[in-house]
């Protein structure tokens, strides 16, 4: 591993763009940077074929996990040392690892193509929610997810809980689910909580289909389960009402690819 810089002060320029890229999405969108911290994260995005802007070490990983440091620092264009407290002082994590990267944020896809399945969500606003949708979307086989009003799925929180499927999984933006997808050819389904709704056990779902679920507290919007083609709804017995944004996630992208 050929480390090119070293860096003891917390007032070095790079400490503190890393400290901003870790806590504000601002900071992320303006400078197209995110943050991987971890060794499982760093190896899930190099073995994906991402490149490192920079690598950060600290003392304590340098000899800890040299073997995997040395694969890594293949793909940076810079290695930086770092004391451990500085480490620390940039981490998102209470234990850190000693290893993160500074990586350009993906150009944003085209539009999804009509022959897939996709999860649409409005205003999912947890990050860990956004992490683990992500993940179940990836397990089924989910050909991409839509994301209006979303919080950030670059942020540290999203990217642990996601273990690695948001760099994977296709993401696409847009300020309107049903406008993209009429635009696309798709059929924009909302999932609601209405009893009066399609159970989604009975729907058939095939592909050119895009499921929409909505923010954790609010579900979509009044505007969007309007709008949309087909409502349906996961049917429920006992006193609970609803469920956690993940959860029903979970349950309606298996009927969906059933």
């Amino acid at each position: 591993m050929d480390i090119s810089t070293r860096i003891t002060s917390r007032e070095n320029p790079l400490v503190k763009q890393i400290c901003a890229l870790q806590t504000t999405t601002k900071a992320r969108r303006e400078s197209g940077l995110f943050i991987l911290e971890g060794l499982r994260c760093c190896l899930d995005a190099y073995e994906n074929n991402v490149s490192f802007k920079k690598l950060i070490i600290s003392d304590g990983a340098a000899g800890k996990y040299a073997e995997d440091i040395g694969l890594l620092s293949g793909s940076a264009e810079q290695c930086i040392s770092v004391t451990d407290e500085l480490f620390k002082k940039m981490s998102d994590t209470d234990s850190p690892q000693g290893i993160m990267a500074v990586v350009s944020i993906p150009e944003r896809k085209s539009n999804p193509l009509k022959n897939g399945r996709y999860i649409g969500l409005e205003n999912i606003a947890d990050p860990s929610n956004l992490g683990a949708i992500s993940r179940t979307a990836e397990a089924l086989g989910i050909s991409g997810l839509l994301l209006c009003g979303c919080t950030d799925p670059y942020s540290p929180k999203a990217l642990r809980a996601s273990m690695g499927t948001l760099l994977r999984v296709p993401l696409y933006f847009t300020d309107d689910l049903v406008k993209t997808a009429e635009e696309c050819g798709l059929r924009s389904i909302a999932c609601v909580v209405d009893r009066n709704a399609n159970s989604v056990q009975t729907v058939n779902f095939c592909d050119g289909d895009l499921l929409m679920i909505g923010n954790e507290a609010n579900g979509l919007t009044p505007k969007t389960k309007l709008a949309s083609k087909l409502s349906v709804t996961i049917p429920m017995s006992g006193r609970a009402e609803s469920l956690n944004a993940a959860a029903a996630a979970a349950i309606v992208m298996w009927e969906m690819m059933r």
